[in-house]
């Protein structure tokens, strides 16, 4: 496959996951920055709210700060301790209970993900 398909089928798989109804708002300086937070949250690296802040590539420090206090009413990232270090405080992506707003999308949209990603006939 070419590098322009599987470009074109990762912004389907995009926008069909920015589509759901139940999405919370946020900008594009929010969703960069929940990105970052969750891939290192991932990598099991989280990042610390200082070096959050210096991600100047997303946004200036003034920003970030208003975006994560954004994220964290959201629901989408919490800010913890390691140790009994009270002064770093690290970033990590909150997974939301079945209870309240989800962001994936329906069952529906999930088959056609996947067509979208493995090109797959439905």
């Amino acid at each position: 496959m070419e590098s322009k398909q599987i470009y074109l089928r990762f912004l389907n798989l995009i926008h069909a996951l920015d589509g759901g109804a139940n999405t919370p708002a946020m900008d594009l300086d929010a969703k960069k920055l929940l990105e970052v937070i969750a891939v290192r949250h991932a990598a099991e690296k989280p990042l610390t709210v200082t070096d959050a802040m210096a991600l100047n590539s997303i946004a200036s420090p003034a920003t970030i700060h208003r975006k994560l206090d954004q994220l964290r009413e959201l629901g989408m990232i919490d800010t913890v301790f390691e140790g009994k270090n009270r002064r770093t405080k690290y970033l990590v992506r909150r997974f939301l209970p079945s209870n309240t707003v989800s962001i994936m999308p329906s069952s529906r949209n999930w088959s056609s993900l996947r067509w979208m990603v493995a090109g797959e006939a439905m």
